[in-house]
């Protein structure tokens, strides 16, 4: 292959990483066919640490923990593009780093999946306020957690660890457990979906199983989900080419709000903060929560999608 028209992107192994690489490879090989795209698979800390807390009270976890190694392959050269779920990339890139690209946004709601029957019998449709006293739910997410237990103080919230079928599969099997909650998007990417009679379908899906897609209002995203970020090195032109043309700029727009309000509340994607922004005609819509001490706290705002960053900072500081 000529280096010189051959470009490298690497992902994680993870499924719902290789669903997300392939769209891109997709998209690139469309948007540029004078280069070779080719996808390499890179194992990330967090890919080891499978069986880690995600959410350790009293304990930082290292950042990064989903896209290190994929970021010494741009440094080193070994790569061009690392392609992440953007919830998973810290607002602190390495020196010589940057964030290329966006692509379009997915649907940003979250999940509540559970079982039909077992434990207790829950129809279709099923809001949190309608969980059984004292249900079970899974989630390794700060965030999550702190939403769940704002709705319903009763509820005991488990950490859950692995893939995405591996989490369904746990909340068939282990009986104690009522429900669990993912990424709408990430389940879309996969295949799964919320029929209209809140079955819950896809591929090696076991039976018996039913979902609930949370509202923003419910449930507010964590910053970036749903959001896939292309990252590359600065001034490197030819790959600044590719990012041009695969960019969803309104995605950006609003991504940009929600990194920078992250980053000036201090925290990193386990933080229990959630965020987000949208277009909304001419101007950027954007709200925000955070559980961290003291009461919860929640702020909105409107700007111009040129003062994206601004207004992410504004937000901040009213929560700080």
């Amino acid at each position: 292959m000529n280096p010189e028209t051959t470009i490298t992107i690497v992902t994680r192994g993870s499924p719902l990483a290789l669903a997300q690489a392939h769209n891109l490879l997709a998209q690139c090989k469309i948007a540029c066919p004078e280069y070779t795209f080719v996808l390499e698979i890179v194992k990330t800390t967090g890919d080891r640490l499978q069986k880690a807390s995600m959410a350790q009270e009293g304990h930082e976890l290292p950042k990064g923990l989903f896209t290190k190694e994929l970021e010494i392959a741009l440094l080193q050269k070994e790569a061009d593009i690392a392609v992440h779920s953007l919830k998973d990339l810290p607002t602190e890139l390495p020196d010589g780093l940057m964030l290329g690209a966006v692509g379009k946004r997915a649907d940003v709601r979250d999940v509540l999946i559970y079982r039909a029957s077992g434990k207790h019998d829950y129809p279709s449709h099923l809001a949190i306020a309608d969980l059984a006293k004292g249900a079970v739910v899974g989630t390794s997410s700060t965030r999550r957690k702190a939403q769940l237990l704002q709705h319903r103080p009763d509820l005991k919230i488990v950490e859950l660890r692995g893939n995405v079928l591996t989490r369904i599969k746990k909340l068939a099997d282990k009986t104690e457990m009522d429900a669990i909650v993912l990424a709408a998007a990430g389940l879309d990417r996969l295949g799964y979906q919320v029929a209209a009679d809140g079955k819950f379908l896809g591929n090696d899906v076991p039976e018996g199983l039913l979902a609930t897609v949370l509202e923003t209002d419910v449930m507010l995203p964590c910053v970036g989900q749903g959001a896939i970020g292309i990252e590359t090195r600065k001034n490197d032109a030819r790959i600044a080419s590719v990012c041009e043309k695969i960019n969803h700029l309104e995605t950006q727009q609003c991504v940009a709000a929600e990194r920078a309000f992250l980053a000036a509340m201090g925290g990193g994607c386990q933080s229990p903060v959630a965020a987000y922004a949208e277009i909304e005609g001419n101007q950027i819509r954007m709200r925000a929560v955070s559980f961290r001490e003291g009461p919860v706290r929640r702020a909105e705002g409107k700007a111009r999608p040129n003062k994206a960053e601004a207004l992410g900072k504004q937000l901040a500081q009213q929560l700080k």
